[in-house]
């Protein structure tokens, strides 16, 4: 995995070494000797992991940290502190500011290593849906990014899974007041209650007694109900291989004991609004996707969905010998409607008929606002005598019963005219929809308000 790392560092020879070191692990390395030109390059997007010094002549290391996670442009950018402050006030206020990871020198090239690539890799997967998101922006859907700077990562619900209840009752008492916070003493339940809820964040002991810790993660990590879920582990002080193997596995962050609360309270609402984040991402990429497939004012599908649907309809039902039927539908007089009522009044109409088709299809049924006021409903596996007797229902319901309008105030009669045709021998998607097509312009030409089926 090649990844861009920021060096930042007043001394010369830090920089060298940690240089050194991270090119001999095939990382590109950019550096700067002070804070300005960090957030300079930060801006740019031209890094994936900062490693920061906090001792430097013009903005420290917690300045610095503070600058990027309050720009919604460098907000996402991993942080990792590398410094020879060793109290634990150092620790959490480096953290507090934002930082991914606080850690003192010296640092074992081991350890160094993993945070980077675990944090590469998780900047990597933002960055593919940061990506994806552009489109939502695009289209009008508000970016999250001003949202994600100003969370502060409380109120996340939490399941803690230690086998020691001791071990798991500090950790709820330190978090109780600020979340919610499930224990889970037994580690073969932890992954079914896991999957069972919507947890912001999962905290694993690794000093399990008869389980293995990291194992679970490993097991939250590969099932796809969890595959997103935050895991912070905690681990004896001498366990750091283990830890390293955990962040290689997916572990996110980690916590050696004896616990400081404070350093536990920060880790926790960082890995909350990291989980917040990317869900936001999610939501507005499926969202875009969404608006991209369908009609924003019935909620059908839209013409390029359909067109690009029907085809693979089509030759699903040609393939397997099964009948397949296409209707056209059209709101009589819609222009009258438009012009008598007002617009506003034509598309409580349309969202109504849109509402009323799907009442009188089944859910294989492929249903589509075309344009204006004509809508299409592919009907695989149908024959053209049930298609025919499907309209029928639904052209009685459009003509018996008034639609609203003008928020309930008033109620207008509309119909509509249906044509219909059946999947022909050796017929392809233009086709079939070209016939149903032509037996709708004969339903309007013959008085409207009926269902007509296509010639053979």
């Amino acid at each position: 995995m090649s990844a861009r790392v920021l060096v930042v560092d007043d001394i010369p020879a830090n920089v060298k070494l940690l240089e050194a070191r991270l090119s001999a692990e095939y990382f590109d390395v950019v550096t700067a000797v002070n804070g300005a030109d960090a957030l300079k390059i930060c801006e740019r997007a031209e890094c994936d992991v900062v490693l920061l010094d906090v001792m430097m002549p013009d903005l420290d290391g917690f300045e610095v940290c503070r600058r990027l996670k309050a720009n919604a442009a460098t907000h996402h950018i991993p942080v990792v502190m590398v410094t020879a402050l060793d109290q634990p006030s150092d620790r959490v206020k480096g953290l507090s500011a934002g930082a991914d990871d606080f850690l003192t020198k010296p640092v074992s090239d081991l350890a160094l290593i993993a945070r980077v690539r675990s944090l590469a890799r998780l900047k990597m997967m933002t960055d593919e849906l940061r990506m994806r998101a552009v489109t939502s922006r695009e289209i009008g859907i508000e970016s999250p990014e001003g949202e994600a700077v100003a969370d502060t990562g409380l109120q996340g619900k939490i399941l803690i899974v230690d086998d020691r209840p001791a071990s798991a009752e500090r950790i709820h008492g330190f978090l109780q007041a600020s979340h919610t916070v499930d224990i889970e003493t037994d580690p073969n339940e932890a992954l079914f209650h896991a999957a069972e809820s919507n947890y912001d964040l999962i905290i694993v002991s690794l000093g399990l007694e008869k389980f293995d810790g990291l194992r679970l993660c490993s097991q939250v990590r590969s099932l796809e109900r969890t595959r997103n879920v935050p895991i912070l582990a905690i681990a004896d002080a001498e366990s750091g291989t283990r830890l390293v193997r955990g962040l290689e596995i997916g572990v996110n962050d980690y916590l050696t004991r004896p616990i400081d609360k404070n350093e536990l309270m920060v880790r926790v609402r960082t890995q909350i609004r990291k989980k917040r984040y990317t869900e936001r991402l999610r939501d507005n990429v499926q969202m875009s996707i969404e608006m991209a497939i369908t009609d924003a004012l019935t909620g059908l599908y839209n013409r390029r969905y359909m067109e690009s649907h029907v085809g693979m309809l089509v030759e699903q039902a040609a393939s397997r010998g099964k009948p397949l039927t296409v209707l056209v539908l059209d709101i009589d007089y819609f222009k009258s409607i438009n012009d008598s009522w007002g617009h506003d009044a034509g598309d409580d109409v349309l969202r109504e008929f849109a509402l009323r088709i799907k009442k009188s299809i089944r859910g294989i049924d492929l249903a589509c606002r075309y344009g204006g006021e004509e809508f299409v409903v592919v009907m695989p596996e149908t024959d053209l005598a049930v298609a025919m007797m499907v309209a029928e229902r639904l052209r009685r319901r459009i003509a018996g019963e008034p639609f609203a309008i003008q928020q309930g105030a008033r109620s207008i009669e509309v119909t509509i005219s249906i044509g219909i045709a059946a999947l022909g021998r050796d017929e392809d998607a233009a086709k079939v929809f070209k016939r149903a097509d032509q037996a709708l312009y004969r339903a309007k030409r013959d008085g409207r308000n009926r269902v007509v089926p296509a010639a053979a």
